[in-house]
């Protein structure tokens, strides 16, 4: 048993993802942290701000590093963060007199920010992807079975006749439109966080534009400048994730009302139940449904989080670790599902 359900050991069967979750384990955050120490090093040096000896040997010791994961869980559970553990590890793999360059005019949420935008760009990539597929697969229900005849239901009672093309494509324009939000986040999105201590990068002077711009670009992230205590972004996305849920959940429901009069559906696979055994249960288009309504209910908590005071906050901050992965994993999930489900559709309408 585990605490969430998208990494349980049986429930991820169903409502997890394990490509969006590999990005949010302890491997990808550390492995996103190092990067940044590097691309900060190798982008100080040629900006000439640290000296060239001190990249050499930082980004040597950072090859072959690998961090006392048990000393990073005590220093979060002291400092609240890992980096000020991780940095005095690093710093000390360096040894002097190069050490006192790692890290040189960061802070912790300028790691933790930018290694959660470099877990994200791949993760953005793979939910574009899935959206592309549900866009296929509701193209293809749409040909098979479009020109079929469906009542229309309106307040949950017969309406007219319409086509099975008519629901389809209510399906598939709130995805067409999503794709077109995805890609004009991304830009926003997906930048590098380094601000310093309170955002100035008061330690840099006159570089901390170059330097800021030479470590985006070794990242391959966007330049912008610091977002610190600016997370409307990230709200922004989080948004998205629960209108792709929600508009997926749309679906599950149609499928789950259309198979409960039973004569308009057919499904292969799967939603046996050990009581009936002449029973085939909508599974993911229930899902679907739920994963929805987590979305929905874990938004107003990405929104709480834009409540940062002045210059920093520990609180919104950690909150954003609490919700945002949960609804990007049900994401992906309600997404793989919505796919599966759609393939399974042997017949629609009449």
């Amino acid at each position: 048993m585990t605490v969430s359900p998208f990494d349980h050991p049986l429930l991820s069967g169903l409502l997890g993802d394990e490509e969006a979750a590999r990005h949010f384990s302890v491997e990808a955050e550390i492995a996103a942290m190092l990067a940044f120490e590097r691309s900060l090093a190798e982008a100080e040096a040629a900006c000439g701000v640290i000296p060239h000896e001190a990249e050499a040997a930082i980004v040597m010791a950072l090859a072959s590093f690998r961090p006392d994961t048990a000393k990073l869980r005590a220093g979060v559970a002291r400092d609240g963060v890992a980096v000020p553990e991780l940095v005095r590890q690093i710093k000390t793999a360096v040894g002097e007199p190069h050490g006192q360059w790692v890290h040189f005019g960061a802070t912790s949420q300028d790691v933790i920010d930018t290694a959660l935008m470099l877990r994200l760009k791949p993760v953005v990539e793979h939910l574009g992807l899935l959206l592309t597929e549900n866009m296929v697969r509701f193209a293809s229900l749409e040909e098979q079975f479009g020109k079929r005849a469906l009542m229309a239901m309106t307040r949950m009672q017969p309406a007219i006749p319409i086509q099975v093309s008519d629901r389809v494509r209510a399906w598939q324009a709130p995805l067409q439109r999503n794709q077109l939000r995805l890609s004009e986040q991304s830009g926003r999105l997906l930048v590098v966080q380094f601000g310093g201590a309170a955002g100035t990068l008061e330690k840099l002077g006159d570089k901390a534009e170059l330097v800021r711009a030479a470590l985006a670009a070794r990242l391959g992230l966007g330049d912008a400048p610091q977002w610190h205590s600016q997370r409307d972004a990230l709200a922004d996305f989080a948004g998205w994730l629960s209108l792709v849920t929600g508009s997926l959940g749309k679906f599950g429901q149609d499928i789950a009302l259309i198979a409960q009069a039973g004569t308009d559906i057919a499904l292969s696979g799967g939603g046996s139940s050990s009581a009936m055994p002449h029973k085939q249960n909508p599974v993911k288009a229930e899902a679907l449904v739920a994963l929805a309504r987590f979305n929905a209910t874990q938004l107003s908590g990405m929104q709480q989080a834009l409540v940062h005071e002045q210059e920093r906050s520990g609180a919104a901050w950690t909150l954003e670790w609490l919700l945002l992965p949960q609804m990007v994993v049900a994401t992906a999930a309600a997404l793989r599902l919505a796919a599966e489900l759609a393939g399974q559709i042997e017949s629609l309408g009449h």
